[in-house]
């Protein structure tokens, strides 16, 4: 019995450890939201745009597969950059991941405190610092995904907003860059605003969050290399078209949208700009039809032509003759043709 007795003794004062470390532990985790977050907004269901109706969806499958059937692809097996012994299953494995890292796009109905103005002024100074950095393109994809994410399952009030956007940067920056800014440059760009300790405990927050998802996410950028290749990476047409998909990073609407979709949204664009036209090539590489992505067209010409949109730091940096004045050229030509994009719309619906 005595050794009955010690074994129970032993017990229970086995679980009253365990009791007191989950109580540490539970309280630790509370400590860790409030830091960021008060509550988690309640779910919703996340769609994806555009939503058609089944019969126009079974026609532009028709008309993507007819093409597909008949269409060559001349494959350039000394092109290294597009892999093409391994491009087709690369391609199919990014298309299976893209819901998989898509943002709510309501999640500011969750939120108290911010709004999307709010959200496009961060991502504006994102725009900034990652310029100011140097940085690859696809580190601000990553980092505007991740502010999204956090932001569809955290309430984030607005004097943390600052800390979630430098902090998903320097996630991103982790993962993409070869050499990335160090943690304290971070603070450095914040002015001082949040201590190294904020940002290093808001990174461990916000990949437990996203249950540590930063690898499954591919840019729009990857897509639009494989859409280049039906005008031969034209420079010019590249050039505008990456101006016009970071447009969509400041327009909430595009939450919607897969990566994919962005893509071939900012190229179509981008030769309707240059008067080219969406011949059966880019509906190939794309795998979209020119009906498919009138209504995106439409979207960015209205983003393009709001008011004050020009003093967007995202204007200011294509602006520049580095990138052939892209953001001018656009502006001028959105403006030039709102009318007659939005008289076509009307009467296609």
């Amino acid at each position: 019995m005595e050794v009955e007795d010690h074994a129970v003794s032993d017990v229970v004062e086995q679980y009253a450890d365990e009791a007191e470390l989950t109580e540490l532990s539970d309280r630790e985790e509370e400590l860790q939201q409030e830091e960021i977050d008060d509550e988690e907004p309640v779910a919703k269901r996340q769609r994806v745009w555009p939503e058609v109706s089944t019969v126009r969806a079974q026609r532009y499958r028709r008309e993507f597969d007819d093409i597909k059937e008949h269409f060559h692809d001349e494959v350039d097996e000394f092109d290294t950059t597009m892999v093409s012994e391994y491009a087709e299953d690369i391609f199919e494995y990014m298309q299976e991941l893209e819901e998989d890292v898509m943002p709510s796009p309501e999640y500011m109905d969750g939120q108290s405190e911010i709004n999307w103005h709010m959200r496009q002024t961060l991502v504006d100074w994102l725009l900034q610092v990652h310029l100011r950095y140097h940085m690859l393109p696809e580190t601000l994809w990553i980092a505007v995904n991740i502010v999204d994410r956090f932001l569809s399952k955290r309430v984030v009030s607005l004097l943390k907003l600052q800390l979630v956007g430098v902090t998903a940067m320097f996630i991103a920056a982790k993962y993409e860059e070869i050499l990335a800014p160090s943690v304290e440059e971070f603070v450095f760009m914040t002015e001082r605003g949040y201590s190294k300790e904020e940002i290093l405990k808001g990174e461990r927050i916000m990949l437990q969050t996203l249950d540590f998802k930063v690898s499954h996410y591919c840019s729009p950028y990857s897509w639009m290399r494989k859409i280049s290749k039906a005008d031969d990476y034209d420079l010019q047409t590249r050039t505008l078209s990456k101006f016009l998909t970071e447009v969509t990073l400041l327009d909430h609407r595009f939450l919607r949208v897969k990566p994919s979709l962005v893509a071939a949204v900012g190229m179509y664009t981008a030769r309707k700009m240059l008067g080219g036209d969406w011949n059966e090539a880019f509906v190939y590489y794309s795998g979209f039809t020119e009906e498919h992505l009138q209504p995106g067209h439409k979207l960015l010409i209205e983003k393009l032509t709001e008011e004050g949109f020009n003093e967007q730091h995202v204007c200011k940096k294509y602006a520049t003759k580095k990138f052939l004045k892209a953001s001018l050229y656009a502006i001028e030509w959105a403006q030039l043709h709102l009318h007659e994009t939005l008289e076509e719309m009307n009467v296609e619906c």
